[in-house]
């Protein structure tokens, strides 16, 4: 696995030289920052200089000098304010959202602060030295384990190492790395664990959002010699956020300085589709386990679960079937024999079988199963909303996936195809289209077809009567509703509330 990612926290390459970091420092996001803050100083410092003029005019009594210089401190002043201030305000609010920290009480916690609570009272009561000392020192000891917690969890780099091909059902391992670039300080009792909020229901929130101001009001905004960007706050509604990706807790007793340490993170999911997480949290109860310090790491991470991959024993109704009905319609030449059958005019001699012909006293010709033309396409014919049912809709999903890897693995040419898409030879390519496709959607037009020319019927639409492959197709059509033109190549598997084990005839 861990072959198949790079590792961000280590390179083998040399670093760039002198000139090179200036150039990318030069490129960089602190490179503006630096920038606009220079700015800021010139700004000021020109807007502070003509203040001073200005006072120095109005004690000479020139008036107008008064007026232009201060006026042109104010302008300097509100450009700073309008053109910097705002965006290294931002900046900063970002840094410190990196390096937040949130901070949970524990219950040992709670039960020292009353304690040192009690005693502080009776200090105060019987005015004893010794329990001042005493209140002091449990309240420094709140103090350092603050401190100490802080240093604990600053500085550390996290990776977390995700395998590139998941399926849905199917437990897998991941990596998080956890790298400690201090040159003296280890880091005590770490654990990484999941920050997202578990919300799953919609929730209204006040939001912020951009318009622009526009006057006149009711004109037509060609007619609106006044268009200014503006702000205003609406209540929108938030939907759930998507399901994350990691659930559990790794944890690191300590790491060493300038060290890195690795653990394996069990991953298991239960439905296809994207799950991604934003960031995820460092905590520690490290040292007196006063309160739970967790400090978010921004660290997005994504992922693509493929639906599920059923054994060949539980779609043992369906593969025969299709296997028989393939080798029916690939039969032909080749070193294969596929039946014995009558002979036909148009038969070669050289195929009658004669010990057949002189037992069943008429003319039996060999008919072998050809090799060279052994192609099939997967097709998904995805089915409307209220076709079928949402089980049934994952059900015909995870056959489909099912089918297309039980006959990639077969001496064959096998292609894929949905709906809206080119078709394709590449397995998970088809795998990844089935993990985010939903009911009656149609992806982008395949290459060379725009959206004009779609037919609206989707099995017209993926050209499947157009080559010589025989198709696999999973639909949840009628049996009068299927194309009579795809009959003699194609299978039709029909999916619903439950799956026959029989073939629909056209």
């Amino acid at each position: 696995m861990a072959s198949a990612y790079a590792n961000p926290l280590k390179s083998d390459t040399p670093g760039p030289s002198a000139p090179g970091r200036l150039a990318q420092w030069l490129q960089s996001p602190s490179a503006e920052v630096w920038g606009k803050f220079l700015l800021a100083l010139v700004g000021l410092g020109l807007a502070f200089a003509a203040a001073l003029f200005s006072t120095v005019s109005r004690d000479a009594g020139n008036v107008w000098a008064t007026v232009i210089l201060a006026s042109t401190s104010l302008l300097l002043a509100t450009l700073v304010g309008l053109v910097t201030v705002p965006y290294l305000a931002r900046r900063i609010a970002v840094e410190r959202l990196r390096e937040s920290f949130d901070y949970d009480v524990t219950r040992s916690g709670i039960v020292y602060v009353l304690v040192t609570l009690v005693i502080g009272i009776a200090a105060l009561n019987t005015g004893n030295n010794l329990l001042y000392i005493i209140v002091a020192a449990m309240l420094a000891a709140i103090l350092v384990s603050g401190v100490v917690s802080a240093w604990v969890l600053r500085w550390l780099e996290l990776d977390v190492r995700l395998p590139e091909h998941l399926f849905a059902g199917r437990a897998v391992h991941g990596r998080i790395v956890l790298r400690n670039p201090r040159r003296f300080l280890p880091s005590f009792s770490i654990r990484v664990v999941s920050t997202r909020k578990k919300r799953k229901k919609a929730v209204k929130q006040w939001q912020w959002e951009a318009t622009t101001f526009a006057f006149p009001f009711n004109r037509p905004s060609d007619q609106q010699w006044l268009r200014l960007p503006d702000r205003r706050l609406r209540r929108v509604t938030v939907l759930p956020p998507p399901p994350g990706i990691f659930q559990g807790m790794a944890y690191f007793p300590f790491i060493p300085p300038q060290a890195e340490v690795a653990a394996d993170l069990a991953l298991k999911f239960d439905q296809r589709g994207r799950y991604r997480e934003d960031s995820f949290g460092l905590a520690t109860r490290f040292p007196f386990a006063f309160l739970t310090k967790t400090r978010h790491v921004s660290l997005p991470r994504e992922v693509l679960v493929y639906p599920r991959i059923e054994a060949a024993e539980q779609i043992a109704d369906i593969l025969p079937r299709v296997r028989g009905e393939w080798e029916s319609f690939v039969r032909g030449r080749g070193a294969d024999l596929y039946r014995i059958r009558e002979y036909m005019h148009e038969d070669s001699a050289r195929h009658v079988d004669w010990k057949a012909t002189a037992k069943s006293g008429s003319l039996k010709v060999r008919e072998f199963a050809r090799e060279d033309e052994r192609k099939v396409c997967i097709a998904f014919d995805n089915p409307e909303p209220a076709l079928i049912s949402e089980r049934a809709y994952e059900k015909a999903v995870d056959l489909t996936a099912s089918l297309a890897w039980h006959f990639s693995k077969q001496e064959a040419e096998v292609s894929y195809v949905v709906p809206g898409r080119p078709r394709t030879r590449d397995l998970h390519e088809f795998l990844a289209w089935l993990a985010v496709i939903e009911p009656g959607t149609r992806g982008p037009a395949a290459s060379g077809a725009g959206n004009s020319a779609s037919s609206g019927d989707a099995l017209r639409d993926m050209g499947l009567g157009t080559t010589d492959d025989y198709n696999i197709v999973i639909t949840a059509r009628s049996r009068a509703g299927l194309p009579a033109a795809l009959s003699n190549s194609s299978c039709f598997v029909p999916v619903g509330d439950q799956i026959p084990s029989r073939r629909v005839a056209p």
